[in-house]
């Protein structure tokens, strides 16, 4: 009895260390992901998109979660032509953040350029 007390003892302490070490990961992950995508808005801003898009990727790749990403993620995929990746990067962030007008706003106006100058859309006028 006094074992398996221990076990018990140990095991629930053992849990609460791991509870308590997820918040400072999941924060650490988040400031990883957020330096790489303010580094990727400042190679952006000079023009040096491919360096910009690996950044993101890097930071997606860091938190999965982080919808800013996603959606710096998608316009750059969008500024290089590739339109299914930025159509998949946008629905990615919408679906983390609905509520996010910048991203909504984006992948809509992102939508209404695409669906209307892909080829096999009708246009209407």
């Amino acid at each position: 009895m006094v074992t398996r007390a221990l076990r018990l003892a140990r095991a629930a302490a053992i849990a609460g260390l791991l509870v308590g070490l997820a918040q400072p990961v999941f924060a650490d992950a988040r400031t990883s992901a957020k330096a790489q995508v303010d580094f990727g808005i400042k190679v952006a801003q000079n023009g040096l998109w491919k360096e910009a898009t690996y950044r993101w990727e890097k930071a997606v790749e860091i938190d999965p979660s982080y919808a800013a990403a996603h959606n710096d993620l998608a316009i750059a995929y969008e500024h290089e032509g590739q339109l299914d990746k930025a159509r998949k990067a946008y629905e990615k962030a919408v679906e983390l953040e609905p509520n996010n007008l910048q991203i909504r706003q984006n992948f809509e106006l992102f939508k209404e350029i695409n669906d209307r100058t892909s080829p096999g859309k009708e246009t209407s006028q």
